[in-house]
């Protein structure tokens, strides 16, 4: 997976109304107890269930990658004690078995500036290798064939092979696994699994399509088997929650006889689906075609503090539903995927946890200190040297660690009772039953609808058990009015506190803007390269629309409504996908049928990091058509989803109301029935008027002023072949002092033709100048 920082990012998935963020329906979470068979379980701080039929060579790995730089940066690792101990008899004594490194080609500037993320060569590969073997543990080597991050959203060539061909960058690739490979074995270090490209779902060290990705895989199985014949080769690939997407990839392999052992897996569950589909599709390629399967990276959330002042990946409660964010929760979660692989079978070779050990390098009032350890050592995500090498993404983003609250670890460096789960999944594990979370709804509602909180919450406990118990709110959901963010203090029967937040937003005029309904004939589209409904990535829901081609591309995507209301509008969507620099662009547009229009264009910042851009608010007249597009041009290997379009009609600073009905009004005249002069006055305070209407922060008295122009420049028109009745005193009663006319107006006034038709018309302009006058009043006084 990408291993970005989200340092600003503050938007989790959008639920839809009456949803609970940490519903019990929603949570894989076993609601069963641990047991102690024959005195078979341990007793401990934390309640694990002991996973039946595990093989005695189950894989309970770690990746700890980051340590050299951590260390060089003063973090020090303890055991259970407190007292200062070295990292890898810390996790053999705690039931690791073994350790995957990832490796970069080159991760440095052309001044030896390290990229970040433990700066991870062969040299500092072999280095950590060494203390893993001397510690009793198997090693896995993690090529990247990259000299940063490779992952779903980037498979970036090392510098050193830019511009190859496919065929050598697959020579080159054999070449450099055998070179590395030859250096851990010099080194003494057991590796007993070499990793062939990372996360590789489409592309790998800078080529796409199986032909050119498959040589590649070739090449480095082809160098494991020479350098190291008793070792395993891996393939590695992410989102086993697709429908089909395993299957399809291990069928391509096949297909091209790619020589692999094992078929690894990535399986967060914040993202990817139920533990029970991952034993379904790991199982599925086990039983067809032949192969082992490991889950290469997993890990939970035990809190959502932040230690270092650098934001982590999770950090929202509604990023993290599946399981509590607690230590308990952080071992049940393991303990699922432990069992989800031994469910497999014999095939099912074991997890690795990744990166249980990257804390703080110092807290986050130590903010600025920090970033001279992250820059200076490399042990944060990236550091600004990156940005020479991935500027998209290491570029403005670099910083400390975005994981620390996945570690296994605390922040002081002491093992939490979560690190022994490779322990405990095989004798079992028993501590107190305490409760560990409350639940806290969250729910998110259009305005008008109705709101019920539910009545009654999900109470989990230590042992994996959770019971529903009834709850009270405060206040009553009466204090609901209008979009808004509400808050309510909850008690269950049993006296746990809790609380549920209201989220009230805008009614959506558009249709289906989530892409969850099979119905789509409300959206206009073009571009072979988006598909809606797609299930990749969505940034609410299940579904989204996707876009991705190999050649460069363009693609629309539009809706139209009719205003049912005069007022202000404003369209917004969520965007996230990569490789789109440096010419890539995708822009959201709010048009209507009248020629007004706003704008907004979304950042390609990488995988789930969302651009969720709104565009200005714009004026729609009753029964104008809205027209809300989104249209990219993207060069070719550029990806991403879209999701949640809306529509939202937004409160101006005044009630717009009269003044949008008297426009309307004064624009559907007959002007047949008028004089040409008498209707030039009506224009000019027509389109006074409606500049008022599409300046959103227009004061209420210059609205009002508005209004009364256009009632008394109506009220003067003069018929064709008649002559116009005297308009009451009172039209012009609101101005107290007006300026004198242009010579312009004098001119149009006596071109009228009679005393009262001009000593009207110069009431509406008096007003129209007036309100003028307002304006520009009023704008100065706010500035």
């Amino acid at each position: 997976m990408p291993r970005r920082s989200h340092p600003f990012r503050r938007l989790g998935a959008a639920l839809t109304a009456g949803a609970l963020a940490l519903g019990a329906l929603a949570l894989p979470y076993t609601a069963v107890a641990a047991e102690d068979p024959a005195g078979a379980a341990v007793e401990a701080e934390i309640t694990v269930p002991r996973v039946e039929n595990l093989s005695p060579d189950f894989i309970g790995g770690v990746d700890v990658s980051s340590v050299l730089s951590l260390e060089e940066s003063g973090v020090v690792f303890r055991d259970d004690s407190g007292a200062p101990a070295d990292l890898f008899a810390v996790l053999r004594d705690a039931g690791v078995t073994d350790v995957r490194i990832r490796v970069w080609n080159d991760p440095f500037d052309a001044d030896g500036n390290g990229y970040g993320g433990g700066n991870v060569d062969v040299e500092r590969g072999v280095e950590i290798g060494q203390r893993a073997t001397a510690a009793g543990l198997g090693v896995l080597v993690d090529f990247h064939y990259s000299d940063f991050w490779a992952d779903p959203a980037k498979q970036q060539a090392p510098k050193a092979w830019e511009g190859l061909s496919g065929d050598d960058k697959a020579a080159a690739a054999g070449a450099f696994t055998r070179q590395a490979l030859r250096a851990f074995v010099a080194g003494g270090v057991d590796v007993t699994m070499v990793q062939v490209g990372n996360e590789t779902n489409g592309g790998i060290a800078g080529v796409t399509g199986w032909d050119d990705m498959s040589r590649i895989f070739a090449a480095g199985a082809a160098a494991v088997r020479e350098i190291l014949p008793e070792a395993l080769v891996a393939l590695h690939f992410t989102n086993p929650e697709r429908p089909g997407f395993y299957a399809g990839i291990a069928r391509e392999l096949a297909a091209r006889s790619v020589d692999y052992d094992v078929f690894a897996s990535s399986y967060y569950p914040f993202w990817h689906g139920t533990p029970a589909n991952l034993t379904a599709v790991l199982s599925n390629i086990a039983d067809t075609y032949d192969k082992q399967v490991l889950v290469a990276e997993t890990s939970w959330a035990y809190t959502l503090h932040d230690g270092d002042g650098h934001g982590n990946v999770i950090d929202l409660p509604e990023e993290a539903t599946q399981y509590p964010v607690s230590v308990q929760g952080q071992a049940a979660a393991v303990r699922d995927v432990v069992q989800a692989v031994a469910d497999v079978g014999p095939a099912g070779l074991g997890v690795f946890y990744w990166e249980p050990a990257w804390l703080p390098v110092g807290p986050p009032e130590q903010f600025d200190a920090n970033k001279v350890l992250w820059e200076r050592d490399g042990s944060g995500w990236a550091t600004s040297f990156a940005g020479s090498y991935e500027p998209h993404d290491a570029g403005p983003w670099y910083g400390g660690s975005a994981w620390d609250n996945q570690a296994l670890f605390d922040h002081a460096g002491k093992p939490l009772p979560s690190l022994r789960i490779f322990s405990y999944v095989r004798s079992g594990a028993t501590a107190p039953r305490t409760v560990t979370e409350i639940e806290s709804p969250r729910l998110t509602v259009e305005v008008g609808d109705d709101v019920a909180l539910p009545e009654t919450v999900t109470v989990s406990y230590s042992d994996g058990t959770r019971e529903q118990q009834a709850v009270t709110w405060t206040p009553d959901t009466q204090v609901i009015e209008g979009v808004g963010v509400y808050t309510f203090a909850g008690a269950t029967s049993s006296g746990e506190a809790t609380t549920a937040v209201v989220s009230v937003v805008g009614r959506n005029l558009l249709r289906n803007g989530g892409f969850e309904d099979a119905d789509t004939s409300m959206w206009r589209s073009s571009g072979a390269a988006l598909t809606l409904r797609s299930i990749d990535d969505p940034h609410s829901g299940a579904r989204s629309a996707h876009f991705y081609a190999a050649s460069p591309f363009a693609f629309t995507l539009e809706q139209q409504v009719v205003a049912a209301s005069s007022g202000f509008y404003t369209a917004a969507a969520a965007l996230q996908g990569g490789n789109a620099a440096p010419d890539g662009r995708v822009g959201l547009t709010l048009a209507t049928s009248a020629g007004r229009s706003a704008d907004a264009p979304f950042g390609i910042d990488g995988w789930r990091q969302w651009s969720t851009p709104v565009t200005d608010a714009v004026f729609v007249a009753q029964r104008e058509t809205v027209t809300v597009r989104i249209e990219g041009a993207l060069p070719g290997g550029a990806w991403g989803t879209v999701d949640d379009v809306t529509l939202i009609q937004v409160a101006p600073a005044a009630d717009m109301t009269a003044l949008g009905t008297a426009v309307a009004a004064a624009e559907s005249l007959d002007r047949r029935a008028y004089t040409a002069e008498s209707l030039a006055v009506l224009d000019a305070v027509v389109a006074r008027a409606v500049a008022v209407l599409e300046a959103p922060e227009s004061a209420q008295d210059v609205v009002d002023a508005a209004v009364a122009a256009l009632d008394a420049a109506r009220a003067a028109l003069v018929a064709v072949d008649a002559t116009p009745a005297p308009v009451p005193s009172a039209t012009a009663a609101p101005v107290a002092a007006v300026a004198a006319p242009t010579s312009s107006s004098t001119a149009v006034l006596a071109s009228t033709g009679g005393r009262w038709a001009a000593a009207t018309a110069f009431g509406a302009l008096a007003l129209l100048v007036a309100g003028g006058l307002l304006v520009r009043r009023s704008r100065a006084h706010r500035a």
